[in-house]
């Protein structure tokens, strides 16, 4: 951590020119096991020490206890930090995102995300979504939204909604091993000058113990994980 507190971190910017570090603390399975929350809590205040302002979570995530997590070690912080969450999309209706925002807020201890996410898609329509969002937008509780594992079909959909162009990001699987995306979503938000999140960028850590990587990165004084992170930050 304190080589990387020495290292300027790279950023991205949103369509609506807002920016943010282009590595995001991710706390999927975080708040999972009572034993771990401790070591959770200092690995995520380490991380803001370090720069990784950009926290990601979700209500879905340890059943809210992940955003509760998150809300603790911010606290004190929060004007540091760029906050995403995300809506289940069984609450993704016109009036279910709105329902959800606030409990996420609750759990958080904070005002306002700045970054609001459909999950995946489910039974609801778009346009409620897009609509419920823009609502929040409108309130002041989230700055700005997003979708996540939406593919070119669904982008495209998106985009002929009313009010889906204020779409800020598509947060996908996309790493080394899994390089589905730059078949359609890359290109479809790269046309949109829109960037796209990527999730799970060492493939749950498989990557950070792969030999060929290894034997890539040595040369470079890296290690395998920092080469895979540094790959997908310059590809996404």
């Amino acid at each position: 951590m304190d080589a990387m507190a020495d290292t300027e971190i790279p950023t991205t910017t949103f369509p609506d020119g807002r920016s943010t570090v282009a590595l995001a603390q991710g706390t999927w399975n975080m708040g999972d096991e009572p034993a771990a929350r401790a070591t959770e809590l200092d690995a995520l205040r380490a991380g803001l020490d370090a720069g990784l302002t950009a926290i990601d979570t979700a209500e879905m995530y340890g059943s809210g206890r992940s955003e509760e997590l998150v809300g603790e070690a911010i606290a004190g912080r929060r004007d540091e930090v760029f906050l995403i969450s995300k809506v289940l999309p069984s609450n993704a209706s016109r009036r279910g995102t709105g329902e959800a925002a606030r409990r996420s807020l609750a759990r958080l201890g904070t005002d306002r995300l700045d970054l609001y996410l459909l999950h995946w898609r489910g039974s609801h329509p778009l346009a409620d979504t897009v609509a419920a969002m823009q609502e929040l937008v409108e309130e002041g509780l989230i700055r700005a939204w997003g979708v996540s594992n939406l593919d070119a079909d669904d982008l495209d959909e998106l985009a002929a909604i009313p009010g889906g162009d204020a779409a800020q990001t598509d947060q996908v699987l996309y790493n080394l091993a899994q390089r589905g995306p730059e078949h359609d979503v890359i290109p479809w938000a790269r046309s949109r000058s829109m960037p796209v999140m990527a999730y799970s960028p060492l493939d749950q850590g498989r990557l950070a113990t792969d030999p060929t990587l290894a034997a890539l990165a040595e040369p470079l004084g890296v290690s395998a994980g920092q080469l895979a992170l540094a790959w997908v930050v310059r590809h996404a």
